[in-house]
Formats: C-alpha cells, structure tokens, sequence
C-alpha cells in the first residue's frame, strides 16, 4: 500500500528539535520525503503497523501532529506537478 506520513513537531526547544530529527529519521527508513515534512512510503501491512509504533513512540503527544494517509495500491490518485518525482510503487527499494 502507498502511504503519505505528514508530521508537525514543535521545535522550540533542544528537544523538540531532537524529536524531529528522529522522526525524520524513522519515514526515512521506510520511504521517500516528498517535502520537508512528508514523506511517500511503499508499506506491507505489518510495516504500516510497525512505523505508526514507532513514529508515536517518538512524538509528544501533547505539542506534535502525525497524520499517516493511506492511499491504496493505486498511484494514479498522486497527482504530481514540480521538481520532486513520485514514489514510483513499481520500483524495487532497497533498505
């Protein structure tokens, strides 16, 4: 399944900006940044399941926003325009 994870963490202090580095970190590991802030992924279900853990492990609840977007199977519903491409979901990942 194609996945769109969006994040906004608060960085106002040290450890804000901690938490966003290892966000970032963490959709690295299983996608592509699409903008500063969001990120294509190529999950199985149980990668789904395992990064919602682990992204929720690192948030604070109380000040940052995760939103995880699953698009299906299907990408002709990524409409793109500009410089970055698509996750293309026929592509092989390598990790």
């Amino acid at each position: 399944m194609i996945v769109l994870i969006t994040y906004d963490v608060n960085t106002e202090t040290p450890e804000g900006r901690k938490r966003l580095r290892r966000v970032a970190k963490v959709c690295l590991n299983y996608g592509t940044r699409v903008q500063m802030s969001v990120f294509e992924c190529r999950l199985s279900p149980a990668q789904r399941v395992t990064i919602e853990k682990e992204l929720s492990a690192e948030i604070d609840m109380e000040l940052d926003n995760l939103r995880i977007y699953d698009l299906g199977n299907n990408p002709s519903r990524i409409t793109h325009i500009g410089a970055k491409k698509p996750l293309d979901p026929e592509s092989l990942l390598l990790f």
